[in-house]
């Protein structure tokens, strides 16, 4: 019976209720759905494991990436993730704001037009001056907001050997291991 096991880190709460994981931390609350018929998730003691009862090649593969995901939910409630962005410009001095839940970016290659890049739930967005600041607690969100912005600035119809203006990921900081 093919099985992976993950220890639960010290000071996250972790409640296991039909196929919906909640997990708690010093950072926040995560909660996912992860339900399927051959695959099992249940708490033995100081760890999680994901089972299955299947020696199917697909069943294996769904309980590796759900334990990568309660792993993951684990670091961002106690640990969090945080990325960093460059706004870089050559020929148009460009703008860019938070307003609400989206990064509005003004005067890009002189566009009257603003481009907006929605900002994911839970997920902070720093400016301080042409560096942008992505940090939360759930993994997939902070990597799809930092997506939708470096996607809001994407150029199509110029070289990019000659118009390289946008805005890059220029660091992701993973978590240090705990302890």
């Amino acid at each position: 019976m093919p099985e992976y096991s993950v220890p639960i880190e010290k000071g996250v709460d972790i409640s296991i209720d039909e196929g919906r994981i909640k997990v708690k931390g010093p950072r926040g609350e995560l909660s996912r759905v992860l339900q399927h018929p051959h695959i099992a998730i249940e708490r033995k003691g100081e760890e999680i494991v994901v089972s299955t009862v299947s020696e199917k090649r697909k069943d294996k593969a769904v309980i590796g990436t759900w334990s990568v995901i309660i792993k993951n939910m684990m670091i961002g409630v106690t640990r969090g993730y945080s990325c960093s962005m460059k706004l870089i410009y050559a020929h148009f001095p460009v703008k860019i704001e938070q307003q609400g839940e989206k990064l509005v970016i003004k005067n890009f290659l002189g566009e009257r037009a603003t481009r907006n890049a929605r900002i994911e739930k839970g997920v902070e967005v720093k400016l301080s001056g042409d560096v942008i600041d992505v940090t939360g607690t759930d993994k997939e969100k902070v990597g799809q907001t930092a997506a939708n912005i470096e996607h809001a600035t994407k150029i199509k119809g110029f070289d990019r050997r000659v118009f390289q203006d946008g805005i890059f990921l220029t660091r992701k900081t993973e978590p240090k291991e705990a302890g």
